[in-house]
Parts: C-alpha cells; structure tokens; sequence
C-alpha cells in the first residue's frame, strides 16, 4: 500500500486502484469535498507525477481520454483548486509523494496499461439522485430525467414556461462552463428539439445562467457529469475516438420535417408569451430573431 496523508486530502494506491479521499480542512473547495471519495481504477490512469515547488508541490494524475464522465462533462475547465485529481503536498512530504506516484508508474507498466483513449467511462461519476441549488433555479437529475426549477431571480420568460422537466433518452448532450466570476457560465441540456437553436444562456429554458456564487454554482458540474455517465459514450458519436476535451460533440442532426416542425412549435410559444404581455415588442423580436438565426439550415455549399 502505498498511501500520503495531506490536509487537503488522501491518496491511497493499493495496486489496483487509486484511492481519492478529499481533505476536511476549509481550505478544500467545497466541489472536491461535496464530490467525496473517488475509486480511480488503474486502468483508467494514463499517466502519474509529483511537481515539487518551494513551499508546496503537486501530485498530479491525468486520466485516459474518456474515461472519466466528470472530465468529458467540464472538459477540462474545473478551476485547478477545484479538480479532483490534484493533490496539494506540503514539502516536507516531497519524498512521499514522489514514492507514490512511483509506485503508481511501475504498476501502469507492469499491466501495460494503454494510453489510447477509451470506449466506455471507466469510473461511474457521481451518483444520483442529484440537486443543486444554482443562482439561476435548482436543477435535479435522478437518473432517468433533469428537472430545472427556476429561481424568483430568472428571467421571466423562463419563469413563465414553468419547471422544465427533460427525459434522459430526449438529451443528445450537456454543455457546461463555469461562473469564474468575471464571466456568467451556463450549464446548458441539448435535446433533439433545441439542438439548432443557441438563445442566450439568460433566456433558454433548457440552461442555467451561472451568474451568482461561484462556489455554489461550481457544483453544477456534478449535475452535468452525472448525466454525461448515462448518456452514450463519445466513442460512440465520432466514429471511434472520444470528442476532443473541452469541445463538445457534434450534436446530432434531425431530419428536415421534424427540424421545421420545431421551429414552428418553438415560435409559436414565443408568440404566446408576446400575447400574454410576459415578452415586450422588442424582447419578442430580439428572441424571435435569435430562434431563426439558431434554426438556419447548414450551407450546402459555395455556389457555382
């Protein structure tokens, strides 16, 4: 057993299987310590090392392409405080840490594990059910449906269409990018339906405006990669390897009959909340303008 203790938490490698427990201390972020304990299997791990700095080094484990839904969900954008699978280590502690991402090594080398990416996730991601109160509503996914309840602060167009339920086999993908506090971040629920059609984050009723608490809204990663774990692999969209991390796969075309009646339905809703006085004269027409942009057909061509 090779194993360091930290206080911003434990790394436990028993030959098989990494062993990720974050640390109590506040200085952990709540995402790590509201994320809890990780089983990395050794076959997800493509590569181990420590970074010795002057007062405090960085044991870091990078996962194989695919095999993490956390990863394929955030795509490499969890701040660095924030990412499980990085450990702060005091430097007194150097040599420990060294041991185990040693050990680590010989062990992926002993069991040649490939660093090619894979063809299904290899840990499970969080489980469910799921909740997270956002700034922009709570959003819950219990595994076979996401349900968003807007906050008294959403928009109120979103307000006005009421609690958003979408089942698990209507998604084709989730977009997700973090409140940095300088910039809004969206968690965004892509269906067949709204595939085409990109509204502001403030005004789409299928995404959440991350607009408030950083730290709070940092946990709506765990609703996205928990929804990533049950839908179809990226493997399985591209043709054999994984999307690219941090870009997010092609969503899947429809047909052009289904494609038109969606627009007509999703107009028409509009016009509904523009009768009913919820959308002004030049909300309507601002949204209106932003549906059509988002439900053009894709070029054909350059003309001859």
């Amino acid at each position: 057993m090779a194993e360091i203790i930290q206080r911003d938490g434990t790394w436990a490698f028993d030959g098989s299987t990494i062993r990720i427990t974050p640390g109590l201390h506040r200085s952990v972020p709540l995402f790590r310590q509201t994320y809890g304990e990780i089983a990395v299997p050794l076959e997800a791990v493509s590569g181990v090392g420590y970074e010795p700095q002057r007062k405090r080094g960085r044991l870091r484990m990078r996962l194989r392409e695919g095999a993490d839904p956390l990863l394929q969900a955030t795509g490499g954008r969890l701040p660095e405080a924030a990412d499980p699978y990085r450990l702060t280590v005091d430097a007194d502690r150097g040599g420990v840490a060294e041991f185990v991402a040693e050990e680590i090594r010989h062990a992926l080398l002993l069991d040649q594990v490939p660093k090619e990416p894979t063809a299904a996730y290899l840990l499970p991601g969080p489980p469910v059910p799921v909740s997270v109160r956002s700034s922009d509503g709570t959003v819950s996914f219990d595994g076979t449906q996401v349900r968003i309840d807007w906050a008294d602060t959403s928009d109120r167009v979103k307000r006005a269409t009421g609690p958003r339920i979408i089942g698990l086999g209507d998604l084709v993908q989730v977009e997700w990018l973090p409140n940095s506090g300088y910039e809004d971040g969206f968690l965004r629920f892509v269906t067949r339906e709204t595939a085409f059609s990109k509204l502001p984050p403030e005004r789409d009723p299928y995404t959440l405006d991350l607009w408030g608490s950083v730290r709070r809204d940092l946990l709506t990663a765990l609703v996205a990669a928990a929804v990533t774990a049950r839908l179809p692999h990226p493997s399985t969209r591209t043709g054999g390897a994984p999307a690219d991390r941090g870009r997010p796969p092609a969503a899947v075309p429809a047909q052009a009959d289904h494609h038109h009646d969606v627009l007509l339905r999703r107009l028409r809703e509009l016009g509904e909340l523009h009768r009913d006085g919820v959308l002004t004269d030049e909300e309507f027409a601002r949204t209106k303008a932003a549906v059509l942009r988002g439900f053009q057909p894709p070029s054909c061509g350059a003309p001859s």
